[in-house]
């Protein structure tokens, strides 16, 4: 079982989003009746409100507030367009229909009038940020507004998945997959069920090909787990979905690259990011451990010493900048493989466990759950 609960974040749904919306317009409204000048509150999201709260163990949201308002000449633009998106998201959620912030950014490509020389939008690099604002100041998640992300990451498992799409409701057997597993979607919220979990724990593996070696040795199968690749950095939809199996007593082990890039992805995974503390709860997985790879199986699995790489002056660089953060600081044990990478000048791929035979990969997971021997 996991080994401790967090509080969990307000689930984002369409049903929630709407009537949101319509209060926000309402008192927009209420406000102009009355002669006031209209306004947009959200909280800050600037770095210097961004804190990390050890009593959860993950990036939250200070209490920093912003206030946009039409009349003033600084903020009338953004406020203005803060309204046409939630406008825009509420005929989304009208007809039912979903886009992506891309498609919510075109929608809104348009001039404002026939003798004013100026868009409402010209680059989307204006509109995702106030998307962001919504969110924070709605309290639901993008994907409650019927905005979606791209898909990326990949399950497979002893689970089922109810997907309502449209108005048909689909049962998907994640064991059944075969070689593609299941691509996990941006919005694991709103109609979908995750039913039948049938699983020991689960098990984060950063690159594709290595969730392909490891799908391929029925790895999944024989030792009875959740296998998830995010494919990378994880997507908020992977990162959501990793903290809903958390939610069902679910142990969570993350497995990476030996360098600060693959080391990031796991605690991005654990603690959240700085880009979404304002969704810190949805997305972090405090409970989460590490399992490798680790400078310190150097020490153990002799023959990686020799297929170690040149970290270059940019990987150096990146660790130097994580021993910074109070959240990895705080464990000694992740001072100790950052500092020995950064000395060293070396990393290590988990790729490279395929070196001895392709199926030892299996093997050296196994024998690191069995004893224990994984990081905060």
């Amino acid at each position: 079982m996991a080994e401790k609960k967090v509080a969990k974040a307000k689930e984002s749904s369409n049903g929630g989003a709407k009537p949101e919306l319509e209060k926000m317009g309402k008192n927009i409204i209420e406000e102009i009746k009355k002669g006031e000048n209209p306004r947009f509150v959200a909280t800050t999201r600037t770095r210097s409100n961004i804190l990390y709260d050890a009593k959860v163990g993950y990036l939250r949201l200070g209490k920093n507030e912003e206030e946009r308002s039409f009349l003033n000449v600084a903020q009338s633009k953004k406020f203005m367009q803060t309204m046409a998106i939630a406008a825009k998201c509420h005929q989304f959620l009208t007809q039912n229909l979903h886009t992506t912030i891309r498609g919510l950014y075109y929608q809104l490509k348009f001039s404002l009038g026939e003798d004013v020389d100026e868009s409402i939008f010209d680059e989307q690099a204006e509109s995702n940020p106030l998307i962001e604002d919504l969110e924070v100041s709605l309290g639901v998640k993008r994907e409650g507004l019927n905005l979606n992300a791209n898909r990326k990451g990949v399950l497979a498992g002893n689970m089922k998945v109810l997907d309502t799409f449209g108005n048909e409701k689909v049962e998907i057997d994640c064991s059944k997959m075969g070689r593609s597993g299941w691509q996990i979607p941006s919005d694991v919220d709103n109609d979908i069920e995750f039913v039948d979990i049938k699983a020991k724990y689960v098990l984060v593996v950063e690159k594709d090909a290595l969730w392909q070696r490891l799908n391929e040795d029925n790895f999944w199968k024989t030792e009875n787990i959740i296998l998830i690749t995010p494919q990378g950095q994880a997507s908020r939809g992977t990162r959501r979905i990793i903290r809903k199996l958390a939610d069902k007593g679910l142990p969570i082990y993350v497995f990476t690259d030996s360098d600060a890039w693959g080391w990031y992805i796991y605690w991005t995974i654990k603690t959240g990011s700085i880009n979404l503390a304002y969704i810190g709860s949805a997305v972090a997985t405090p409970e989460a451990r590490f399992i490798g790879v680790t400078m310190s199986d150097l020490d153990k699995y002799t023959f990686l010493n020799k297929l170690t790489i040149a970290a270059s002056e940019v990987d150096v660089k990146r660790a130097q900048e994580m021993l910074n953060y109070e959240w990895i600081k705080a464990h000694k044990e992740w001072v100790v493989e950052l500092e020995r990478m950064i000395k060293s000048k070396k990393k290590l791929e988990q790729d490279a466990l395929q070196g001895p035979r392709l199926t030892f990969v299996g093997e050296y997971i196994k024998d690191k759950i069995k004893n224990k021997e994984v990081l905060p």
